[in-house]
């Protein structure tokens, strides 16, 4: 039986603890992300089970087409649009799903704010380059107390946070649907009474949706625009929850707006291409949101058990349960 394990870019799964739980079979670990559909499949074409790092692979049915001995599919974390569940099942291969966790994205989503808010990274690089005390074009950074944190998706990621903005004195204001701003009233915290008053009231606005049709673009150019003259938006959500080029226009022509950013529209971003990286006034990380220890023993402890599982006879978390006998 053989075992690919794609897209592990900084070669760190063999260096986890469940990672024995797989050491009896012929398990390929794949460090780099192909381009193309071809160079994937020139790589895994005799692979009978695939382990997913999350997102970072688009699995369709022009993939699935040219992988015959393909059986199984095995998620680290939930599945999400990344892959086709319906084209798995035609080509009669099946998912195994795993749990998600909303710790490390949530501390992750804190630190970006909390770093972009005091102009840390900028400031650790100046002085490196011997540079004291030099932000550059940001000037002076601002504590947090006292201002409102604005909060799109009332989820688990969403509430983890709201109770961090809590503790450090920030006036919490959610949106989203109905459900999720009663939630959030019951819970203590403000629910704007619109869209258009939660952009404009907002002095740290945080993202918190899945990407689906109904969220694709939610954030338009006019709602960049109405928010405050020094505000700071946090997408470590999705970049398509934001209106294509939206972001990047506003933060060049409002230097004193900025952005901290984890996910971007084509994943790995190699070689600065993409355009937010050139503006001083945001601040990018890699997609780190889920990228730690933890959440990484957590996430394949359970995708190993699902591949030990389907290899003796008992499939487990199978999301196209329709295929099992």
């Amino acid at each position: 039986m053989k075992i690919a394990i794609l897209d592990d870019y900084q070669d760190a799964v063999r260096g986890l603890r469940c990672f024995k739980l797989l050491k009896p079979y012929d398990v390929e670990v794949i460090n780099q992300t192909y381009r193309t559909v071809d160079e994937l499949v020139s790589a895994i074409e005799d692979t009978e089970v695939l382990v997913l790092i999350r997102e970072r692979t688009k699995i369709d049915g022009s993939l699935l087409s040219q992988l015959p001995k393909l059986k199984l599919i095995s998620q680290t974390g939930k599945i999400s649009n990344h892959l086709d569940l319906v084209a798995c099942t035609r080509s009669k291969v099946l998912v195994a799903e795993g749990l998600g966790s909303p710790i490390a994205p949530s501390e992750l989503c804190w630190a970006l704010v909390m770093a972009a808010s005091r102009h840390i990274p900028v400031y650790a690089q100046n002085l490196i380059n011997g540079e004291w005390q030099q932000s550059g074009s940001l000037g002076l950074g601002r504590t947090l107390h006292g201002l409102t944190f604005g909060i799109w998706g009332y989820g688990k990621i969403g509430r983890r946070v709201a109770q961090y903005a809590k503790a450090f004195g920030m006036h919490v204001l959610v949106w989203g649907s109905e459900g999720s701003r009663k939630t959030a009233v019951s819970h203590g915290f403000e629910a704007a009474p619109d869209r258009a008053h939660f952009f404009r009231q907002a002095d740290v606005l945080s993202l918190h949706l899945r990407l689906n049709a109904a969220t694709k673009g939610c954030v338009t150019q006019d709602d960049l625009a109405s928010m405050k003259a020094d505000s700071l938006l946090v997408n470590m959500s999705r970049a398509g929850l934001v209106e294509e080029n939206a972001l990047y226009e506003e933060l060049k022509s409002v230097p004193s707006k900025m952005a901290a950013i984890d996910v971007f529209d084509n994943e790995p971003v190699r070689d600065a291409s993409d355009p937010l990286l050139s503006l001083p006034n945001v601040l990018c990380t890699p997609h780190l949101g889920y990228v730690e220890k933890n959440s990484y023993e957590r996430y394949f402890q359970i995708a190993f058990e699902n591949v030990l599982n389907y290899l003796e006879g008992n499939p487990s978390n199978i999301a196209n349960s329709e295929l099992l006998p």
